[in-house]
């Protein structure tokens, strides 16, 4: 009787494949808003990116081509190795941590990882951008060949760059700070997409095309753009400098593969880190500073306590802490963009103050389900001024100093000196005014944030949202509209030297603007604890 044989062993890579097919189909099919989502980004990648070819095939032959192929390819690489930290989940079929218990060696898995990781559009659209810098920059044979590896050289560098980011970090990326790095995500790219908007725009007048060569000339020689490079070199008849491009690729390419085994091999073997002994280390230094610090300058009694809980809020809560930073960074954003555009004005830091003054609105909402434990402590409208008092110097505490700031650095790089009294009094006067429209907004049109998920707002409120911050917007308009006259006035009498007086008049103005709605918004709040709790415990 014969002995049956053994079935062979399927590959891990094809098992991988089939797996990721899978998931991405089923994907796709969990809801009609994925599959929407899921074409609707496919479409616009590809179209990006055959805009992008197009340029840069329209660009061949130029003089600029060789530096602007390899700033872009520079780009793309970056944007590679750091799209993993700010966008952890957008690939959850390849982590990592979900194979620790399969029997697989690392070689293997790295193989069966980088196959299918070339699947998707982010690879597609790479390979496509590759391609359009090889054809704006390749001439002749040679260079043809040397294209073509240059091409498979960048694609696997990025796609092995942003497996090996994924794989280092991936117990920071699934812990709570890493929560907190994916939510600030969106900010990051903001400002980012701002930064290269401007660089575009300043890289695009004739004049500034020595920058553009000496950035190219820099990055000629940095992986894997120095593929690129090698590709206009072969077609100048310098084949040792194209040899030693594509080098210096090659090369980076090994050491980032051997990064990912050692990362990937220490990630399969070694403990997590979130051991009871840390809990309890990180347990006794929480209790050691809880009198330290911050918490012993505050005041005492509800109003120290609310304030700290809010500043706690603000630092620990990844949605509170990503409005927080979106307005602090946008409020410093927006001076500096309308200054490198050429609208030079000490008036756009009034940004930094809406901003922050915002920060005001949906008190109550951040709190969530656990507001019951807020109105508990509310029985007169005492209270509830004594806690809507709070939370407003809790943000004052940020903001004024910010805005101060803010202020001074505007009045020292754009000027005049002269206007900052007139400015800081109107900022100091629109914060007081957006403290007072967000206090009754707070009270009279609260909604929830959601902890969970990535939406900001409960299902249906949306225009309650929308319709509070219209009018938030307007009435703080109407409100500091006195000293707006009175600025004007000054200006168009030519009374320059008592604009010095709009400082004082915004900051009393501010101060009291703010004190009257917290005491109208008090008692509201105190009257209608059951519907605050009720709209912000949706979702």
């Amino acid at each position: 009787m014969s002995a049956t044989a053994a079935p062979a062993p399927a590959s891990p890579t094809a098992v991988f494949i089939r797996l990721k097919l899978t998931l991405l189909r089923n994907g796709v099919r969990q809801s009609p808003g994925r599959t929407v989502g899921y074409i609707a980004s496919a479409f616009m990648g590809l179209v990006v990116a055959g805009l992008a070819v197009l340029g840069l095939i329209a660009l061949r032959g130029t003089p600029h081509a060789g530096a602007l192929a390899a700033l872009l390819i520079g780009i793309l690489t970056l944007g590679w190795a750091v799209m993993p930290l700010f966008f952890p989940t957008g690939d959850e079929t390849l982590d990592p941590t979900r194979l620790v218990m399969l029997p697989l060696r690392p070689r293997p898995l790295i193989r069966a990882l980088l196959v299918v990781s070339l699947i998707g559009i982010g690879p597609v659209v790479t390979l496509a951008v590759a391609t359009g810098a090889v054809i704006s920059v390749a001439s002749g044979a040679v260079a043809a060949v040397v294209g073509v590896a240059a091409v498979v050289l960048v694609v696997l560098v990025c796609v092995t760059l942003a497996r090996s980011v994924a794989t280092a970090s991936v117990r920071l990326l699934t812990s709570r700070r890493g929560r907190d790095l994916a939510v600030l995500g969106g900010l990051f790219i903001a400002l980012g997409a701002q930064g290269f908007n401007l660089a575009v725009q300043r890289l695009g007048h004739p004049e500034n095309l020595p920058v553009l060569e000496s950035l190219g000339s820099a990055l000629r020689w940095v992986p894997p753009a120095s593929a690129i490079s090698a590709v206009d070199d072969a077609g100048h008849g310098a084949y040792g400098r194209a040899a030693a491009g594509l080098a210096l690729t090659a090369l980076a390419l090994a050491l980032v593969l051997w990064w990912w085994q050692r990362t990937l091999t220490t990630l399969m073997t070694a403990p997590d880190s979130s051991t009871l002994q840390a809990v309890e280390k990180d347990g006794a230094r929480r209790a050691d500073a809880g009198g330290r610090g911050l918490a012993r300058l505050l005041p005492q009694g509800r109003t120290g306590t609310v304030m700290l809980r809010t500043l706690r809020y603000a630092w620990r809560d990844p949605k509170a802490k990503m409005s927080w930073t979106t307005s602090l960074g946008f409020g410093l954003l927006m001076p500096v963009l309308w200054s490198v555009q050429g609208n030079r004005s000490i008036y756009t830091v009034l940004w930094a103050a809406g901003m922050l003054g915002s920060q005001m609105s949906n008190q109550f909402g951040q709190d969530n389900s656990a507001f019951w434990m807020v109105a508990s402590t509310i029985a007169t409208a005492r209270d509830a001024y004594e806690e809507l008092k709070a939370r407003a110097l809790a943000v004052a505490l940020v903001a004024v100093p910010y805005v101060t700031l803010v202020t001074v650095a505007a009045a020292a790089f754009m000027g005049p000196w002269s206007a900052f009294p007139e400015v800081y009094g109107l900022s100091l006067a629109l914060f007081g005014a957006l403290v007072a429209t967000g206090a009754m907004a707070s009270v009279l049109s609260p909604y929830s944030i959601p902890s969970e998920g990535n939406k900001n707002i409960a299902a249906g409120q949306g225009s309650l949202v929308w319709s509070s911050f219209l009018i938030g917007v307007l009435a703080a308009g109407a409100l500091i509209a006195p000293l707006l006259a009175l600025t004007i006035v000054l200006h168009m009498a030519d009374l320059h030297g008592l604009l010095w007086i709009v400082l004082p008049a915004g900051a009393v103005y501010g101060l009291g603007v703010a004190a009257l709605g917290l005491r109208l918004a008090a008692p509201r709040a105190a009257g209608r604890l059951p519907e605050i709790l009720a709209a912000v415990s949706k979702g």
